[in-house]
């Protein structure tokens, strides 16, 4: 459906055409996992950002140019690399002989979907401002405040099974990170699909928009005002807690990962076509937004925390009661 169909429409009818033509149009080019179109789309209406662990080659750059061309918006992609600077990424002050004065340059990380790929791969200083325009949505140079534009998603890459010559994120920096995901292998259909397209042209660049920034926006505020009961808060709460009583974590969930799990829950109702929570919400993301928050205790630490920290968080979720 062209954006310019969506006009005259019901607010909530309307909003609800946009999310299901721009799954599709991402759908139509990234031909991996589609739930992991929705989860990116969760963390787009949630104005959060995402982190992805997976190998390379299962689709990521496509996913991520294909969701910036399909809302219309810029993109761009960072190669983060052992001797990055923060300046090659969040732009420097020029002087402008003309002018008499300095000028401003932004740099790459200007646009509305940032793929920064590898970030594990540079130093601490520059992860640091990568992330200080993540969580204040500007950057500081030279004592002077630059907004970024909204709206801003950085998709940020690392290869959950290279760890030579890499910066690990501390969890401090982990938490930042409003979801957690893989996007996984294709299956044998999908692939065999991939691979016969990929003697053509990239089919991402033929992409076009079917909505625009201010929609997204606009949505945005509507995920804001989906309805979550209080009984499903607190259990969120409770969840929150168990973790940081359990044995089983020497890390559990912050206060910024309980809200976190409490946008995402109402930005994926709305992507269900719902006004309002079910405790489903909540259950589907659980993993997606506190797995990389948590840090399993003595034994279950020993290899491959991320997997472990899913398997204790999916049987804690199992057996904890469910309002009704």
């Amino acid at each position: 459906m062209k954006a310019e169909e969506l006009n005259n429409k019901s607010d909530e009818t309307r909003s609800l055409e946009m999310v299901n033509a721009l799954r599709s149009n991402i759908a139509s080019v990234f031909l991996g996992n589609e739930k992991a179109i929705d989860d990116v789309l969760v963390a787009l209406f949630s104005g959060g950002h995402l982190l992805i662990e997976d190998v390379p080659g299962v689709g990521k750059t496509t996913l991520a140019h294909a969701l910036a061309r399909s809302i219309g918006g810029t993109y761009r992609r960072i190669q983060f690399t052992s001797d990055l600077l923060p300046s090659d990424i969040i732009g420097v002050n020029l002087f402008n002989q003309n002018a008499k004065d300095f000028r401003f340059v932004p740099g790459p990380l200007f646009a509305n979907v940032v793929l920064a790929d590898e970030i594990n791969r540079t130093n601490p200083k520059t992860q640091s401002a990568l992330l200080e325009a993540m969580g204040e949505e500007q950057v500081t140079v030279d004592g002077e405040s630059h907004p970024v534009p909204d709206p801003f998603l950085v998709i940020a890459t690392q290869n959950s099974f290279e760890y030579h010559g890499t910066y690990p994120l501390p969890e401090s920096e982990l938490d930042r990170f409003f979801m957690c995901i893989d996007v996984g292998y294709p299956e044998r259909d999908s692939e065999k699909a991939i691979v016969g397209r990929l003697q053509r042209e990239d089919p991402v660049r033929e992409l076009g928009a079917v909505i625009f920034p201010q929609d997204v926006i606009d949505i945005r505020t509507r995920a804001q005002n989906v309805k979550l009961d209080e009984s499903l808060l607190d259990y969120i709460l409770d969840l929150a807690e168990q973790t940081r009583k359990s044995d089983l974590f020497s890390l559990g969930v912050s206060p910024r990962g309980a809200m976190y799990l409490h946008r995402a829950a109402r930005a994926h109702a709305l992507l269900q076509g719902r006004q309002f929570c079910i405790p489903d919400d909540i259950k589907n993301l659980v993993l997606l937004v506190w797995s990389h928050r948590v840090v399993p205790s003595g034994m279950y630490s020993a290899s491959k925390t991320g997997d472990n920290a899913k398997q204790i968080l999916r049987d804690m979720i199992d057996t904890f009661p469910v309002p009704l």
